[in-house]
């Protein structure tokens, strides 16, 4: 496990934007957004004129996605599988939406495990 961190910076305009702290890494890494364990594209990562060794990554919300519940989507390294950053998005009626949050991403977590067992024992045949 690396000390990079992604801290969440705000969302504004319909763009989920946060600050990479890649710690001791001498390459930045490949990171990935998804929401339903399906890769969503537009993510940018840019160098922080202001903070050597910080990037400023924005995602963009695409709309297609955005229906009556919760949403949430998953920032991880496609290397090795860590979670960096998660955000939901809550449309609609409110019932519960804490719980529904919360469910909505461990749905999301127990994805990405079954993406990194299944690669984990393909690697090992």
């Amino acid at each position: 496990m690396s000390d990079m961190t992604l801290t969440k910076a705000r969302i504004h305009a319909g763009v989920w934007e946060g600050v990479l702290d890649v710690g001791s890494m001498l390459d930045l890494p490949d990171l990935e957004v998804s929401h339903l364990a399906k890769p969503i594209g537009g993510m940018t990562i840019e160098e922080d004129p202001d903070h050597r060794g910080n990037y400023l990554v924005r995602v963009p919300i695409p709309v297609e996605v955005l229906n009556d519940g919760v949403q949430t989507f998953v920032i991880s390294d496609t290397e090795t599988g860590d979670r960096l950053a998660h955000f939901s998005i809550v449309t609609g009626q409110p019932v519960g939406d804490d719980i529904v949050a919360e469910m909505d991403l461990l749905r999301a977590e127990l994805d990405m495990l079954k993406r990194a067992f299944r690669k984990h024992c393909l690697e090992t045949m």
